[in-house]
C-alpha cells in the first residue's frame, strides 16, 4: 500500500450550477486501500474496518482537497444539529457549514441522503446527513436556517442515497412525516412485500422539505446506493459495509 497514487479514490462530481469557487465531490467504493466488506475506500472509523486502512483513506481524502485545509469530521447522530465552525475533534452533529476557505465540510453515508448546499456567490457552503430520522427531525431546515440567507439564493444537490424501490419502511416512518406534513404521503408507496409497510422516497421527502422553505434550485436525486455497486449500501450489504464521504468546501 505504499503507492498512494494508485489508491486515490474514484470521485463523483455533483452536477449542479454552483459557482466555480465551490468544490465538492462524493467518494465511491471503486478504488482505494480498504479490503473485504469495506472495499475499497472507507473513511468511517466506527464500522469495524481495519483502523490502518481507515487512517490511510482519510489521509488520501485529505490530499484530494489539499493538506492546508482540514476536514471537519462529525460524529453523526441522525439529529439536526449544524456545526458552524471548525474543531479538530469530531463533534456531535449531522450537518456542517463553512463561510471561509479554512476547512472542508464532510458527512458519511451508506444509504442515507447527503445534501450539499451553497449560495450563488460562493461565500457559504454546507452539507447535511439526511436519513429518514434526520429529515423528519429537521436537519435540512436547520441547515438552511444556519445559512441565514434568502432561500432563493441557495443551490442544492442531492447526492447518492437509497431509492424508494429499495427502501421499505414501517408505519412509524410513514407516521413521522405524514403526522406533521400530510402532503408527504405522496412520497410513500405501499410495500409489495409486507402489509402495512411502505416504500419511502428520501429524494421526494427532501424536496418537499426544501421547497416548503422556499428552496427550489435543487439538482441531483437520481441515484440508488442499493442498486449501484459503486456505492456502499447499509441495507444491501446487511449492515457490514463502509461509508462514502461527501465533501464540500470554498476553494
Amino acid at each position: 500500500m505504499s503507492d498512494a497514487i494508485n489508491l486515490r479514490p474514484t470521485l463523483l462530481q455533483p452536477d449542479w450550477p454552483a459557482p466555480t469557487n465551490v468544490r465538492a465531490f462524493v467518494t465511491t467504493r471503486e478504488s482505494g486501500p480498504s479490503q473485504g466488506d469495506f472495499a475499497a475506500f472507507n473513511t468511517a472509523s466506527h464500522v469495524g474496518d481495519n483502523a490502518d486502512h481507515v487512517a490511510l483513506c482519510r489521509r488520501l481524502l485529505q490530499k484530494e482537497i489539499g493538506d492546508e485545509r482540514p476536514l471537519l469530521w462529525l460524529n453523526q447522530t441522525h439529529g439536526a444539529r449544524v456545526q458552524q465552525f471548525y474543531q479538530p475533534d469530531a463533534v456531535d452533529a449531522d450537518a456542517a457549514i463553512a463561510t471561509s476557505n479554512e476547512y472542508a465540510c464532510v458527512v458519511l453515508t451508506a444509504d442515507c441522503l447527503p445534501v450539499m448546499f451553497c449560495n450563488r456567490s460562493g461565500t457559504q457552503v454546507a452539507v447535511a446527513h439526511a436519513g429518514w430520522r434526520g429529515l423528519a427531525g429537521g436537519v435540512l431546515e436547520a441547515t438552511v436556517a444556519a445559512m441565514n440567507t434568502d432561500p432563493d439564493d441557495i443551490l442544492v444537490w442531492l447526492g447518492p442515497a437509497i431509492s424508494n424501490a429499495q427502501f421499505e419502511v414501517g408505519p412509524e416512518v410513514y407516521g413521522a412525516f405524514v403526522a406533521v406534513h400530510p402532503d408527504t404521503a405522496d412520497a410513500f408507496d405501499h410495500s409489495p412485500y409486507r402489509l402495512g409497510h411502505y416504500m419511502a422516497d428520501l429524494y421526494r421527502l427532501a424536496r418537499f422539505r426544501l421547497e416548503a422553505l422556499g428552496v427550489y434550485h435543487i439538482s441531483g436525486g437520481h441515484f440508488c446506493t442499493a442498486c449501484e455497486s459503486r456505492f456502499y449500501s447499509y441495507r444491501r450489504d446487511g449492515g457490514k459495509t463502509g461509508r462514502m464521504a461527501s465533501v464540500i468546501w470554498i476553494n
